[in-house]
């Protein structure tokens, strides 16, 4: 089933964002020009009638889509799992004495000479789900690596500063 989110321009406002679920609610995110969000939920039976609305600041909202693209995509990785053979799913501490610690994870190359791929970083109590080429590493992240076992040990060998390839 395909999930539609519409976008509808509040004049003088803002802009509204709205998600109808599967069990029929409309849930919505409403962005003020200053900055300020509210998260929404709507009357059943009026849909222009909020039932609910709940200010967020930035840190709510950012811990809020945190929460909902963790779950999402624990949930993915684990159906990956149950799907492919011989796909594994690890968890790699970046140690202190790491090349990497300051460094992208770009200049890892890790995907191109490993075939695994890092789909997330745990920093403290924060999840930073599909780092980008230019996320830079702090020691004591621990990675979220999918690949072969050997795509895996490849990668551990990388963070370690022991991977040659």
């Amino acid at each position: 089933m395909r999930v539609r989110v519409e976008q509808t321009p509040l004049p003088g406002i803002g802009v509204r964002h709205d998600l109808v679920t599967s069990s029929g609610r409309t849930v919505g995110v409403v962005s003020h020009r200053n900055g300020r969000r509210d998260l929404v939920l709507y009357d059943v039976d009026d849909p222009d009638s909020s039932l609910a609305s709940i200010p967020l600041t930035d840190d709510e909202a950012e811990a809020l889509a945190d929460v909902l693209g963790a779950s999402l995509m624990l949930g993915q990785l684990s159906g990956l799992r149950q799907q492919a053979a011989g796909l594994l799913t690890e968890q790699v501490a970046i140690p202190a004495g790491s090349a990497f610690v300051g460094h992208r994870l770009g200049d890892t190359r890790a995907r191109t000479r490993t075939g695994a791929s890092i789909v997330a970083v745990l920093r403290d109590r924060e999840v930073i789900a599909s780092p980008g080429p230019s996320f830079s590493f702090e020691a004591g992240d621990v990675v979220v690596v999918v690949g072969t076992r050997q795509g895996l040990d490849g990668v551990t060998a990388i963070l370690a500063g022991e991977y040659g390839g």
